[in-house]
């Protein structure tokens, strides 16, 4: 049985985007959604890639993104694909 991966691989240039969007600097968003300042930048430099479901959920939601504004490639697991 294949389970889906427990994280999101960001795109951290669309992620900027969004936040600049919304008029907020990375603290503004870190305080907001309890996530650390650092780690958002480097989400958003692209030295990390991936956040668990709370986290991008809540960055997601607060910037009023979709999963698909965020994400980087394929929106579904491709490993099944790759098997067949």
């Amino acid at each position: 049985m294949h389970q889906a991966k427990p994280t999101f691989e960001v795109d951290g240039a669309a992620l900027r985007r969004f936040r600049m969007q919304a008029g907020l600097n990375i603290a503004q968003l870190a305080a907001a959604t309890g996530i650390s300042a650092s780690y958002l930048s480097h989400i958003e430099v692209g030295s990390r890639r991936r956040m668990r479901p709370a986290s991008f959920a809540a960055v997601r939601d607060h910037l009023g993104a979709t999963t698909e504004d965020l994400i980087l490639g394929p929106h579904e697991d491709t490993d099944t694909e790759r098997s067949t």
